[in-house]
């Protein structure tokens, strides 16, 4: 076996970077792990460096406008033809995909308390629970909410998603995505998305691992418009990681599984499909630490919209409504003047699905909890507990930090359908209503 990686060769050098990654959101990259790996002016030369195929692989039509057009060249050992083969169907476990309707529709607030973490072997593509699913795959709309569980790293396995891009949310445990683009490591309060057709295997460098992934049926994952906020802050594009070349010459028997039209499928290859020597494109694989968000907010009076914690969206065909957004409440400061700081009582046209990667979320001191779940769908109220409102209506107005907290959420225009098994879990909190008892009638017409 023969493993090699180089430093980014676009722009900057390894030591203004994080070593073994090029910084920036949605950048043209250019990475070769061999000298002059890498065609000089041209993609596809009549005969490649080091015996070398040229393959390209597009995230968008070819016809997308350039701002949205995503693609690729990769300089592989083998072209991805032969890292297939005849496939057969196997046992997707748990992961389900949209349109599921193996559950009734639920018409209440749903939370779950964490999933623990199994005791037998669990790879990656073992230990994916669907909490919930929306839209429909197959148009490439809609979205799916996950938790992953994994206590085995994936041996000579690999995987790549022809349905959706992948988004995981870290929250216990580091991760090792071994990508055709390169290597990625990542620890909890970090995310990594995977783009649709990437091949892959997960390790667990350090022990068992658990979080949250999102799969994006749509458009790809983009930094939103800040509008009046201008050029700076929310998600900075330069804190964005992608990783540079690195390739396996390794010629030992794997199977490359594959999720297509919602099912799991396997073939047996000799080799390993981790080939790529160089590569160069938008089209690629990437990390961000979610702690180096720049949040902004009310500096005077009231809260403003949740929309100003944005860190990626997957827009849709209509202006402002998302197929995905995906929202994070980190680290802050509290200074609003005479205002009910928690997030306030609402209903939303959008359906969330939250999650807690640590610390307290302000709105639901008790309850949820790092690693648990909750699904507010559509037009179905919701709102900080008894507790919080009532720290919230009586405590000094003096400036608070926000310390040790990281909760995010799934946010679809879709309505989220939980699963069978989300459904019938014995984590799933049934008495989750009960948080907002006490929230009595307190209106007196004699007192304004």
């Amino acid at each position: 076996m023969n493993i090699n990686t180089s430093p980014a060769t676009l722009g900057k050098s390894s030591a203004q970077v994080t070593p073994g990654y090029m910084s920036g959101f949605g950048n043209s990259f250019e990475t070769e792990a061999l000298p002059g790996a890498l065609p000089i002016g041209r993609n596809s030369p009549q005969r490649c460096a080091y015996g070398l195929y040229a393959e390209q692989l597009s995230g968008s039509p070819f016809t997308a406008p350039r701002g949205t057009n995503e693609r690729s060249w990769l300089y592989r050992i083998r072209p991805s033809v032969r890292h297939s083969g005849r496939f057969a169907r196997v046992d997707a476990g748990l992961w389900r995909t949209a349109p599921c309707h193996e559950q009734e529709l639920v018409v209440e607030q749903l939370r779950w308390d964490p999933t623990p973490i199994p005791e037998g072997e669990f790879t990656f593509l073992q230990g994916v629970q669907t909490m919930t699913t929306a839209g429909d795959a197959a148009t490439q709309c809609g979205m799916a909410a996950h938790v992953y569980l994994i206590t085995k790293s994936m041996v000579d396995q690999h995987f790549y998603n022809a349905d959706a891009e992948m988004m995981f949310v870290l929250q216990q445990g580091s991760l090792r995505f071994v990508t055709e683009f390169g290597r990625i490591d990542a620890e909890p309060g970090e995310i990594v998305v995977i783009p649709r057709g990437v091949k892959f295997r997960v390790e667990i460098p350090a022990g068992p691992a658990r979080g949250y992934l999102c799969e994006n049926y749509g458009g790809a994952l983009t930094l939103p418009e800040r509008g009046p906020i201008g050029a700076n802050c929310l998600a900075n594009a330069r804190d964005f990681l992608t990783p540079v070349a690195a390739y396996e010459d390794k010629d030992t028997p794997t199977e490359l599984f594959v999720k297509w039209g919602g099912a799991l499928f396997k073939t047996e290859l000799p080799h390993s499909p981790i080939d790529v020597v160089a590569w160069h494109g938008n089209y690629a694989p990437y990390k961000y630490d979610l702690r180096s968000f720049s949040p902004v907010g009310a500096i005077a009076f009231d809260h403003p919209d949740p929309s100003i914690f944005t860190v990626l969206t997957s827009p849709s065909e209509t202006a402002g409504t998302a197929n995905i957004d995906f929202v994070i409440f980190p680290e802050r400061w509290m200074v609003a003047d005479n205002t009910f700081r928690p997030p306030w009582y609402h209903l939303n046209i959008m359906s969330e699905f939250m999650g807690l990667i640590y610390g307290v979320y302000d709105a639901k001191p008790q309850g949820f909890v790092p690693g648990g779940m909750s699904l507010h769908n559509c037009m179905l109220p919701h709102g900080p507990d008894r507790e919080a409102f009532e720290h919230a209506s009586n405590s000094e107005l003096k400036p608070v930090k926000l310390t040790g907290t990281m909760a995010f959420m799934f946010e679809t225009r879709f309505a989220q359908r939980i699963t069978a098994h989300a459904a019938t879990t014995a984590t799933r909190q049934h008495d989750y209503a009960d948080c907002w008892k006490g929230l009595d009638k307190r209106f007196d017409p004699n007192k304004p």
